[in-house]
């Protein structure tokens, strides 16, 4: 099964926004930690989550033990990541 080039860009662009979304979790946790200066503000991580970067920002979450205490984090990384992956599953279905 080919790709489409469409498919490929939902893919890389997916992909690109969960790396960057994890980096992002991953540097907000290392501040948190050292002098909770500089923080990255909820809103841009959520923001960025939503945009396409909810599975990146949910993988950062277990990993780092990052914003588990919250509640828009912890059940909304879940919830957009299932919302993204339905909605690239019928984006493949509508597009084949």
């Amino acid at each position: 099964m080919e790709l489409t080039l469409l498919e490929k860009i939902v893919l890389v662009y997916w992909l690109i926004m969960s790396l960057y979304v994890f980096a992002l979790m991953r540097t907000d946790k290392k501040r948190a930690v050292r002098d909770r200066r500089h923080r990255i503000p909820e809103r841009r991580l959520l923001g960025l989550s939503a945009a396409g970067g909810a599975i990146g920002g949910l993988a950062a979450m277990r990993m780092f033990r990052h914003k588990t205490k919250h509640a828009s984090f912890a059940t909304g990384l879940p919830v957009m990541a299932a919302l993204h992956i339905a909605a690239v599953i019928w984006l493949f279905k509508a597009v084949s």
